[in-house]
C-alpha cells in the first residue's frame, strides 16, 4: 500500500516540477534551466547521501552492465522533453501523454524481460488498460 501512495506523490511532484521547470526556462533558456534543475537535484542527493546513506560510490560504478549508468543522462533529456511538451501542450495534456508513454514502455519492458526485469506473460487486460488510457487522452483532448 505504501508503494501506491509513493507513486501518487511521485506523479504529483512530476507534474508540479514540469510546470516550475517550464517557467524557469521561459525566464532563462532550455539548457540553463536544465542545468540548474540537475545541479539542485545533485545537491539534494549529496546532502541526503551524507546524512542517510554513505554507501561507497565505487558500488555505483561497479554496476553491470555499464549502460545502467546512463540514468543521469536520461534525466537531463527527461527534463528537456517534459519542459518542451508542457510548453507545447499545456500541463494536463503533456502529463497524460507522458504517463501513457511510461505505461506502454514499462509494459513492454516487463513483457520482453528487458534490462534484467523479470519477464511477464502477455495480458490482454493490460493491453486493454493501455488502450483505455489512450482513449481517455483522446476524450480529454477532444474539443467540441
Amino acid at each position: 500500500m505504501i508503494g501506491f501512495f509513493i507513486a501518487l506523490i511521485s506523479g504529483a511532484l512530476m507534474s508540479v516540477q514540469g510546470v516550475f521547470n517550464t517557467k524557469v526556462t521561459e525566464a532563462s533558456s532550455m539548457w540553463a534551466a536544465n542545468a540548474f534543475v540537475q545541479f539542485t537535484a545533485f545537491l539534494v542527493c549529496i546532502l541526503a547521501w551524507l546524512f542517510a546513506d554513505r554507501t561507497s560510490f565505487r558500488d555505483v560504478i561497479a554496476v553491470e552492465p555499464k549502460y545502467f549508468l546512463l540514468g543521469g543522462v536520461m534525466g537531463a533529456f527527461i527534463t528537456l522533453t517534459v519542459i518542451k511538451s508542457m510548453d507545447a501542450l499545456g500541463p494536463a495534456k503533456a502529463v497524460m501523454l507522458i504517463v501513457i508513454s511510461q505505461l506502454i514502455i514499462a509494459y513492454l519492458i516487463e513483457l520482453f524481460g528487458l534490462f534484467g526485469v523479470e519477464k511477464q506473460p502477455f495480458s490482454w487486460r493490460k493491453v486493454i488498460g493501455a488502450l483505455v488510457a489512450i482513449g481517455g487522452f483522446v476524450l480529454f483532448k477532444w474539443e467540441v
